[in-house]
């Protein structure tokens, strides 16, 4: 996510995540979240959007699902899945790091397959400390990293813990105010 693909490789990623979007129905992965009406979402790395969509849809007309990336394409994608969906409780977030939202402002933040990715994954990590709520959920997937270092990566600067281990995700408690 630190650097925006060529089309090509943002095509190619597109149909992989069409066809994992298949055999894995992105609901089935958000239920271990447990996002709720209300809620406030971010999706960061959100790639082509199938998760960003399926959080707009559970966090519904009172919640907001933020859809953040470093790839425009990514982000006109989930624009127009949202439009064709006719959803109106979701924002898109053109970043390599910073999201311009609030301290504190976020129930759940949403990493899926992009940690791997990332050359300066503790600054990306401090920022989704400071957006989220006390107590708020971190969900996070990487089918590209072994399960020790995921739980090294995300914890062993102390603003994360682990709360559970899920079937398909890892589910990392927000530390300190």
């Amino acid at each position: 996510m630190d650097q925006p693909m060529d089309t090509l490789a943002f095509n190619g990623m597109f149909l992989l995540f069409k066809i994992r979007d298949l055999i894995i129905p992105p609901r089935s992965v958000l239920s271990e979240v447990g996002i709720k009406p209300g809620f406030q979402v971010l999706d960061y790395g959100c790639g082509p959007g199938g998760f960003s969509i399926v959080a707009a849809e559970l966090a519904g007309p009172s919640g907001k699902a933020y859809a953040a990336d470093i790839e425009a394409l990514a982000l006109r994608r989930v624009w127009t899945l949202a439009s064709k969906k006719s959803l109106s409780n979701i924002e898109t977030i053109h970043t390599d790091c910073a999201t311009g939202l609030e301290n504190g402002s976020v129930d759940v933040v949403l990493m899926y397959d992009i940690y791997h990715m990332f050359s300066t994954p503790d600054r990306i990590l401090e920022e989704l400390h400071r957006v989220l709520k006390p107590k708020a959920i971190l969900s996070f997937s990487d089918h590209h990293m072994r399960e020790n270092a995921i739980l090294s990566g995300v914890t062993h600067s102390g603003l994360f813990g682990l709360l559970r281990k899920g079937k398909r995700t890892y589910s990392f408690v927000r530390k300190g105010q």
